[in-house]
């Protein structure tokens, strides 16, 4: 009988979004990748299609949350079971509080210690623990990993690290953890011809989400994001970093509660408060014809740009530029306007590569390498998850030998 393929599931779960795939166990090809999007928003998009490109499943449906997003997730999987055996589930959880960075397996006392940091992750850790009692549920045999995407940044210096705050509030977990640090994890792993551990690498992760990240041989030693994936650069929804009056001016000047001012801050602030959207592409689209969308544009490079400068400064020069994420990847226009002026530094772009969409889009004597990697968060879950797995297994055996 011939032995069947299993897979390890990867839920990547966001706060109007759901994103699944399924790998080999073995090999880690891609064999499947799904999405339910806009959740609790608008009609969502049940998608899901094969390693081929070819739909599986497409439904349009309104999700009034994640829990119901989930279930459905896992009402597909449980009905497709037969063909997809699970080996393993992976999670990606947003952070696991001051103390937990390392990739570790699921059980009862970390549900209960994650349950105890929501504060510090409001807009994504409750919906990423419920995904994870809920797959338990279903699926209570399998074991599964967490796999927090704070770690990258674990190791950074205290001078970034840290607030000039007194020190009960580092005590309750008051601090910069950064974040995409799986999608930075995966980028410095597809340099394989390159000498990372000398190199001072900045890797920009721009997205409807955005941060950048200064590596310096090989280690995080700083981030743009800070506590929440709120600071930083400009977003999509998401303000970015501002003066910590703007906050107190929005609750004592306005009618604002701290929920108010949360959603406002991560849902209608950002390139959408300016333009009405905050969809790249469509600003892109728009900009002829519409003002406001020609200064969300200028906003985000322009800040860009100055976070640029400011990681390059902190790394004491700089090496290598790579753009990530779903604007890093393909907007050739954002990524020309953010290296525009940036000579000074030794970044620039050769026009014909950008648009051509080669990997190097820097010239050939160019003092910085500008390089274009697509990202894989869920790849680098699976291919923790199979670490995990067989350190697990390995140490079952070594047991039973003894």
């Amino acid at each position: 009988m011939k032995h069947q393929e299993k897979f390890i599931l990867t839920l990547n779960c966001g706060s109007s979004s759901l994103k699944f795939s399924l790998y080999e166990a073995n090999s880690l090809m891609p064999e499947l990748s799904g999405a339910i999007t806009h959740i609790a928003t608008t009609v969502g998009s049940f998608k899901i299609k094969d390693k081929y490109d070819k739909i599986l499943k497409k439904d349009l449906k309104f999700y009034n949350s994640q829990d119901t997003a989930i279930k459905e997730v896992l009402s597909w999987l449980k009905t497709n079971q037969h063909k997809y055996p699970l080996a393993a589930i992976g999670h990606r959880l947003v952070l696991g509080g001051p103390h937990r960075h390392d990739t570790e397996l699921v059980n009862d006392g970390l549900i209960a210690e994650l349950n105890n940091y929501i504060y510090l992750a409001p807009n994504h850790l409750p919906e990423e623990i419920t995904a994870i009692k809920l797959f338990r549920e279903a699926f209570g045999g399998l074991p599964q990993i967490v796999c927090y995407d704070t770690s990258f940044h674990a190791g950074m210096p205290n001078c970034a690290k840290y607030y000039p705050l007194p020190l009960i509030y580092k005590k309750e977990g008051l601090m910069r953890y950064g974040f995409h640090g799986l999608s930075y994890e995966y980028v410095l792993s597809k340099l394989t011809d390159v000498q990372v551990d000398k190199k001072k690498i900045i890797i920009a992760h721009l997205g409807s989400g955005s941060s950048m990240a200064a590596v310096k041989n090989g280690k995080s030693i700083d981030t743009t994001m800070g506590m929440s994936p709120m600071g930083g650069l400009v977003m999509s929804t998401r303000s970015g970093d501002l003066d910590p009056g703007v906050v107190l001016f929005l609750l004592k000047r306005t009618n604002m509660c701290v929920s108010d001012v949360d959603e406002l801050l991560s849902q209608h602030a950002g390139l959408k408060a300016i333009a009405g959207t905050g969809d790249m592409q469509e600003l892109l689209k728009n900009e002829p014809t519409d003002e406001k969308a020609t200064e969300a544009i200028n906003l985000f490079c322009y800040q860009a740009k100055k976070f640029i400068g400011a990681l390059a400064a902190a790394m004491g020069g700089l090496d290598m530029l790579i753009f990530t994420g779903g604007i890093g990847e393909n907007s050739a226009t954002i990524r020309e306007r953010i290296c525009e002026g940036l000579e000074f530094l030794g970044i620039s772009i050769y026009h014909k590569s950008n648009y051509e969409n080669h990997r190097v889009i820097s010239p050939i004597d160019s003092r910085v390498t500008v390089e274009v990697i697509p990202t894989n968060e869920e790849w680098m879950i699976a291919n923790h998850t199979q670490q995990l797995i067989s350190k697990e297994l390995i140490g079952q055996d070594h047991e039973k030998v003894i």
